[in-house]
């Protein structure tokens, strides 16, 4: 056994161990994270892996993605499996939004699950229950006991839309043992792009393959027509300033520009879109310091001429924002969090404002901002330069967007690829059970 072998399986074994030190206190967690909003009380069985509901006849596709980001990049391969006779797809999530919003949008014979907490016995629950003839990770969901018992299980795994930042690399280089473990179950790790492929290989998976991101052959984001319409009345033809999927320390900035464009875009509505809706709250206490008059979506509220700030902390209304919209400056960018996806807004034909920091999504964004020819920004100086010049052009943003969504165009591809790897996969091995 070589020395990375082994201290792979020592890794594990000590994770096995904290496992089994903290489970005491697994169940009180589980319900003080549900007293907080963070779980679903009424579906905590789940969490032990328990079924929801019995296994549907024929062939079942697992797809497991962490939170929403992950889920809605699997929408399309998820409608693509369902339209396949005889397949349903089970998605699992760990978050209650994703779950809130897997129910709105899941197609017929897909289902969503919470993923059981990663302990053997609740990983085993769940995989004897629903016995499904393929496993799909989504992005860079690396749980030690999910995989390995997967594996275990003799089901045949992916990791799809794969992707891994610097920082993750370097964190998995320390423990580069239990790395090979996990990535060399995989029949094949689907990366969104060659420095994430290289990764990969370097972490041991046996096979890597650069198909881009499934991000790219989404669906426009879909849109309440009657809430939209209703939206339009309000604003008018007033100015928009839409910040979207924005994180700590970012309002802050963003709140800092409408300060100082106030005097030069009289009527400017700026629109927040926090990344976590229930941020609302904080969000809204930092405006009232600023001086503005605010308000917030998640209390059925609408922008009328006297408000300066409104806080959309609602779950699935993004593609309303984006329509309403010019442009919009995408969040976990001015802060070191890699990036949110741009793909949504470009789609939409949006222009795309961004900060430096967008590792998360670096090809899509070069590309993006390539085709644009400018949407980088630095700092609250440049942002605001940026929001002025593209709201006293409206023109010019129109054809940045133009631009960026003939990019993104040019990114599809990955869905096919995809979805061809999984068919390979469930036909070479995967047994349908009765």
């Amino acid at each position: 056994m070589s020395d990375e072998s082994a201290h792979g399986r020592l890794s594990l074994g000590l994770y096995r161990a904290a496992f089994r030190a903290l489970s005491p206190v697994v169940g009180w967690t589980l319900s003080y994270r549900a007293s907080r909003g963070k779980e679903d009380p009424a579906r905590l069985d789940e969490r032990w892996g328990r079924g929801a509901h019995p296994r549907p006849q024929g062939k079942l596709v697992w797809i497991h993605g962490a939170s929403v980001g992950e889920c809605v990049a699997a929408l399309p391969l998820i409608e693509r499996l369902v339209a396949r006779s005889n397949v349903h797809v089970l998605v699992t999530s760990n978050t209650v939004t994703s779950a809130q919003l897997m129910a709105e949008r899941l197609p017929p014979n897909a289902f969503h699950q919470f993923v059981p907490i990663d302990r053997r016995d609740a990983v085993r629950n769940f995989l004897a229950h629903w016995k499904p003839d393929l496993a799909l990770f989504v992005e860079s969901e690396l749980w030690p006991n999910l995989i390995l018992e997967t594996k275990a299980a003799g089901i045949k795994s992916a990791l799809i839309n794969a992707r891994m930042s610097e920082r993750s690399f370097r964190g998995w280089q320390r423990a580069r043992g239990m790395a090979r473990r996990l990535l060399s179950t995989f029949e094949v790790c689907l990366a969104q792009d060659a420095e994430i492929a290289e990764r990969l290989h370097k972490l041991g998976a046996r096979e890597v393959e650069i198909i881009g991101s499934l991000k790219a052959d989404a669906s426009p984001l879909p849109v309440d027509e009657e809430a939209f319409a209703s939206f339009e009345a309000a604003i008018g033809t007033r100015p928009i300033f839409l910040a979207a999927s924005t994180h700590p320390g970012e309002d802050e900035i963003v709140l800092d520009v409408a300060v100082a464009l106030k005097s030069k875009l009289p009527g400017l509505l700026t629109i927040i879109v926090p990344r976590h809706p229930h941020r609302g709250g904080d969000i809204e206490h930092l405006s009232l310091a600023h001086g503005f008059f605010v308000v917030r979506r998640s209390n059925d509220a609408l922008p009328d001429a006297d408000i300066d700030i409104y806080i959309a902390d609602t779950m699935g209304e993004l593609g309303l924002f984006y329509r309403a919209a010019n442009f919009a400056f995408l969040g976990g960018s001015l802060v070191p969090h890699g990036g949110q996806n741009p793909l949504e807004a470009a789609n939409l034909g949006r222009a795309v404002l961004t900060g430096p920091h967008t590792d998360n999504f670096k090809e899509i964004y070069d590309a993006l901002l390539g085709a644009q020819g400018s949407g980088r920004v630095h700092s609250a100086a440049e942002l605001q330069a940026e929001v002025l010049r593209l709201s006293i052009h409206p023109a010019a943003a129109v054809q940045l967007g133009e631009k960026g969504a003939a990019a993104s165009a040019k990114l599809s591809g990955a869905l096919d690829r995809t979805f061809e790897w999984t068919e390979n996969i469930l036909l070479k091995g995967a047994h349908a059970r009765a």
